[in-house]
Formats: structure tokens, sequence, C-alpha cells
């Protein structure tokens, strides 16, 4: 603890920041209420993506021995195109909102290539794109993490060490102040007297 005045401005200060420790913490605490329900929202999102994009991969892998045969899969054959992205807010924090992607299937030969190929790049587009998602909620969940936890330092800042702090100060310069002006009453007594006594 600093060492503070035992002067009235001080008390006056020390009450004005006690005010103000007070009037903020309410604040602090909905955001923090805030924060802690949007990350549930965002990682129950993310399990259900995950899921999905689990379940997709599953299913590509009982296959993906033959995206080799011959060629047939090349790496050209299927490109993200544009990828749209926004940013949205919660609580005062900027977060990425994932909104859409789009895809470009070079052309092939139907006759040529093998009836499972339209089916594999279905199947690779939706892994991109719920690996896109995942890649958005993830970073979403960084950042309101991040916040949450700067959050809480400030609350239990504010909590068990600001606001203690100034009722302390407040009640040990009132009680410095109260034994001044009764040391000062006892003063003037005791000159009273010494006054009378001079006078007789």
């Amino acid at each position: 603890m600093a060492k503070i005045k035992l002067t009235k401005n001080e008390q006056k200060k020390q009450k004005d920041s006690l005010k103000r420790f007070q009037r903020y913490l309410p604040t602090l605490m909905l955001k923090k209420q805030q924060l802690q329900a949007e990350i549930r929202v965002v990682d129950i999102r993310t399990a259900e993506v995950r899921a999905s994009k689990e379940k997709i991969d599953a299913g590509i892998k009982k296959w993906i021995a033959i995206f080799g045969e011959g060629g047939v899969f090349t790496t050209d054959i299927l490109r993200i195109t544009k990828l749209t992205a926004g940013e949205g807010n919660v609580a005062g924090v900027s977060i990425p909102v994932f909104e859409d992607v789009e895809f470009e299937v070079s052309n092939y030969d139907i006759v040529v290539k093998p009836l499972w190929l339209d089916l594999a790049v279905d199947n690779m587009k939706k892994s991109f794109f719920f690996d896109l998602q995942l890649r958005c909620l993830e970073e979403q969940q960084r950042r309101l993490r991040k916040e949450l936890q700067t959050t809480s330092q400030r609350v239990n800042l504010f909590e068990k060490i600001k606001i203690p702090e100034a009722q302390a100060n407040i009640k040990k310069i009132a009680v410095y102040l109260g034994d001044q002006q009764t040391a000062a009453v006892v003063r003037g007594k005791i000159s009273k007297r010494g006054m009378e006594r001079a006078g007789s």
C-alpha cells in the first residue's frame, strides 16, 4: 500500500477514487459475464463444426487411397476463389466472422474421369468449408479468452485491491483527523483552564 497523506484533501481524493471503482466494477462484471456467455456459444459452435468436419473427413478416408490413382485427383482440380469474412463485436472485442467461401472446380471430362470424382470434389469442398469455419471460430475463441483474462484481472484488481485499499485509506484518514480534532479540543480546554487560572 502506497503511503498516503493524512489530510482532508487526501480523504476526498480517496472517496472519489472509491466511488469511481464502485461505479466501474459492475460494468466490468457485466462484460465478464457477456464474454463467458459468448465463449460458451463459440465453444458449442466449434464442437458442432469440428464434428461435421470429422464426419466428412472420415468419409473421405475410406477412399483416399484412390485419389492418387493415375492422376485422377490433381491439386488444380479445386481451388478457393473467394473467401468472405466480416468483423463482429462482442462486449467491445472485435472478432472475425466467417461468412462464405466460393470454389472453382476445373473442367474435367466426365467420360474419362471416374464416377466417384464428383463426390470427392463435393466432399473436399465441404471439408475446406468446415476447416475455414473452424479457423475463424478458433480465432474468435482466442480473442474472447484473452479479453476475458484481462477483464477478470481488472475485476479482481478492483474487488480485491483497489476498493478495499481505498476503504482502508478513508478509515485511516478519518481516524487520524478525528484524533487531531479531539487533541485540538483537549488542547483548547487545557489552554482555557490555564487562562482561567492565570486570570484568578
